[in-house]
């Protein structure tokens, strides 16, 4: 059997196990004067990166919290200007590690964020190469160290949408299990279901290709395996699991694509400010169920879906039992989230738009999104 063609791209270097986050300062020190570090409030670790950044040369430190929305980073952008960073560390979750790629896309931009960004902008490619980027995850969840777009929430839009170019993949990606240890249960939650819908989605997805299906059936029932062990067990060493997991899911979806959950994700994420990972985790089982329903009898994608949702009845029973599974640790409805039932059909109807929702293995009609949402 022929096999289409297909490309690979990612990071320019990873590094991954615990402790590698000391990689961080001599490698930006041998390529760059002036650094930019952007950072969480509550990462202890970026204390020291700070510390031994002032010791070697120049450094701006900007902190920032939230999801990206495009004032505040704008704001940032005009800051970062003025100093001329030679390369950014962004530390963090993946809102961080996307705001730093969209610092590092705009910094040298001759135009503003709106020639560059999908949907609600121009989406042309970037102008200019964009800064080195050295990327450290805190969570386990998005992938962000190892993709190329940054998701901005545009409020004037109220959308969440793509700042995308392949060049913004990270110079340098640091994925250290050490610093997921101090996370909430609640982020641990959403930021797992997240790296597992990643790694699902780009499976069953319509572009999938054979190096992503290497990752994903390695990273579904490992990541699975994880989430259970760290929130039922509360398992320090299942850090590695689900970092592992949230990396290649990243790999993954930027090589193949994603699909329903994820054009839900983006939309209700711009509707009403939830958080990414939980509005994810909500959808999931839902847009399984709906995939399973349309896709062909006896279809590649029939037997795709048939082989996920047999690798989440081994960890958790079936779908339902999956799903009252996240509702007992805390994660909301999407009523819960902020959808109200008079959202639904506007929903339904730019989730079609999205780009995550072009990779869907099926095409879902109105009536079936609108049934997804009844069911989350």
């Amino acid at each position: 059997m022929s096999i289409a063609a297909f490309g690979f791209a990612t990071a320019g270097t990873l590094r991954f196990g615990r402790g590698s986050v000391a990689e961080a300062v001599p490698f930006a020190r041998a390529q760059a004067r002036r650094v930019l570090l952007l950072r969480s409030r509550s990462v202890a670790a970026a204390d020291d990166l700070l510390k031994s950044l002032r010791e070697s040369g120049d450094v701006l430190d900007l902190q920032a919290s939230g999801e990206p929305d495009l004032p505040g980073i704008e704001a940032n952008v005009a800051i970062a200007q003025d100093f001329r960073p030679d390369l950014i560390i962004a530390i963090g979750g993946g809102a961080i590690i996307d705001h730093g790629k969209a610092l590092a896309a705009l910094i040298p931009a001759p135009h503003s964020a709106m020639r560059y960004l999908e949907v609600v902008g121009e989406g042309q490619p970037l102008d200019n190469a964009p800064l080195p980027l050295v990327a450290i995850p805190t969570t386990a969840g998005t992938g962000a160290e190892v993709t190329r777009n940054a998701v901005i929430q545009v409020p004037e839009a109220r959308r969440k949408v793509s700042l995308r170019d392949p060049r913004l993949y990270p110079a340098l990606a640091l994925v250290d299990p050490d610093l997921c240890l101090s996370c909430p249960k609640s982020v641990t939650l959403a930021s797992g279901l997240d790296a597992i819908t990643q790694v699902i989605e780009p499976f069953i997805c319509s572009r999938a290709n054979p190096v992503t299906d290497v990752l994903c059936r390695d990273a579904i029932p490992r990541g699975l395996s994880a989430l259970r062990r760290l929130m039922d067990k509360d398992e320090g060493h299942a850090w590695d699991d689900m970092a592992l997991t949230s990396m290649f899911g990243g790999i993954a979806l930027a090589n193949a694509g994603l699909g329903a959950v994820h054009g839900f994700a983006g939309v209700i994420g711009g509707q009403t400010g939830a958080a990414h990972g939980a509005i994810c985790g909500t959808m999931l089982v839902p847009v399984l169920r709906a995939n399973s329903q349309v896709a062909p009898e006896g279809s590649i994608t029939q037997q795709r879906i048939s082989w996920v949702i047999e690798q989440i009845a081994r960890e958790f029973g079936h779908l339902p039992d999956f799903q009252n599974w996240v509702r007992g640790h805390g994660l909301p409805t999407i009523g819960g989230l902020g959808v109200t039932a008079e959202m639904h059909a506007n929903i339904a109807r730019d989730v079609v738009q999205s780009s995550s929702y072009r990779a869907n293995p099926v095409e879902l009609r109105d009536g079936m999104l609108l049934q997804i949402l009844a069911e989350s």
